[in-house]
């Protein structure tokens, strides 16, 4: 069996918006792609908690988590994740019991430090700029809500209390990759937009793992950008749609994904695509023979336990041959 067939293929999905589509259709898109991914056989279906940018609809995380838990069967689903500074503790226990207790054995709680919004949205969240700080403490306090309840506890998640939901740290710098490490927890890293220091964090995970009650040794996954077609002419158009996507981001302009575009050098300046090829350094972009070379390459390179794909498409048809074409590499 080959190393690709062996390590488990998640997704990371965004509800993404198209231009000129609404939040509801973009729901229904990413319920179509879980049970599509479902059937392919990949592990985990997960949602990103990000806030006041325009294209990505998956800011209530939770609710849209129990959205997909509800109307698929048997697909992990989760947050990759829950941006936990931006709430607290407590509130997390409640909504993420509440899922267990819907969908028991199949809800995942990733959690980020960062705010996944900029300083102006911040302020709107009521979050204070520096409460990233205290992330290892809102960890262990969240991690106590959902632990089984000890005599004289005083403050309980209801539900929530001894559900156990499985704990995840993401990132995209050392911080979490050497608390995940301390802490025993499974880690998942963020290639998806910052591949740059990849192979250092997973290097710093691994270094400073110690067996723990959850895991007796360490569990890395790496989030990337796959964007996969019948030929890699066709592959290389459709990721014009994920450059134009951080192209308007690093212009301070976010908007819904963007139809592919034949040359790109129409719409940006070569200072432009050196910042966008920062964020998409990791992406995997071809045919199936190419991605597939692409993939083991990574998986050689990274050792990653676990693969999450985040496929950025205008046309769902094409993000599910997408999913179709990687999950056939996959078992092939």
């Amino acid at each position: 069996m080959s190393r690709l067939a062996e390590t488990p293929l998640s997704v990371l999905d965004l509800a993404p918006l198209i231009h000129g589509g609404s939040a509801a259709d973009a729901f229904k898109r990413s319920l179509d792609l879980a049970r599509h991914v479902e059937r392919l056989g990949y592990t985990r279906f997960w949602l990103a908690e990000h806030h006041n940018i325009a294209g990505v609809a998956s800011s209530a995380t939770s609710v849209l988590i129990g959205h997909i838990a509800g109307g698929t069967s048997t697909i992990r689903v989760g947050s990759g994740g829950v941006m936990l500074p931006n709430h607290a503790p407590l509130v997390i226990a409640e909504a993420f019991g509440t899922l267990e207790a819907l969908y028991p054995g199949r809800i995942d709680l990733g959690l980020g430090r960062a705010p996944g919004a900029d300083q102006r949205t911040m302020r709107a969240l009521r979050v204070d700029p520096r409460a990233g700080d205290a992330f290892p403490d809102l960890v262990q306090e969240l991690r106590y809500l959902l632990g089984p309840i000890e005599p004289g506890q005083t403050i309980q998640a209801v539900p929530g209390a001894g559900s156990q939901v499985p704990i995840w740290l993401l990132g995209s710098s050392d911080f979490s990759a050497r608390l995940a490490g301390l802490l025993g927890l499974p880690y998942a890293f963020a290639g998806q937009f910052a591949p740059a220091g990849m192979l250092e964090a997973l290097a710093i995970y691994r270094a400073h793992f110690r067996p723990s009650e959850v895991l007796e040794k360490p569990y890395a996954m790496v989030g990337i950008p796959v964007v996969a077609a019948d030929t890699d002419a066709e592959a290389a158009r459709q990721a014009t749609t994920a450059q134009q996507k951080f192209l308007n981001l690093i212009r301070g302009n976010p908007i819904p994904l963007m139809p592919p575009v034949e040359d790109m050098n129409a719409l940006w300046t070569p200072r432009e695509q050196i910042g966008v090829d920062r964020f998409l350094g990791a992406a995997i972009v071809g045919g199936p023979t190419a991605v597939k070379e692409k993939l083991e390459a990574l998986l050689e390179t990274t050792q990653a336990d676990e693969v999450m794909i985040n496929s950025d498409f205008y046309r769902h048809e094409d993000r599910l041959r997408s999913y179709e074409i990687v999950a056939d590499i996959w078992k092939s």
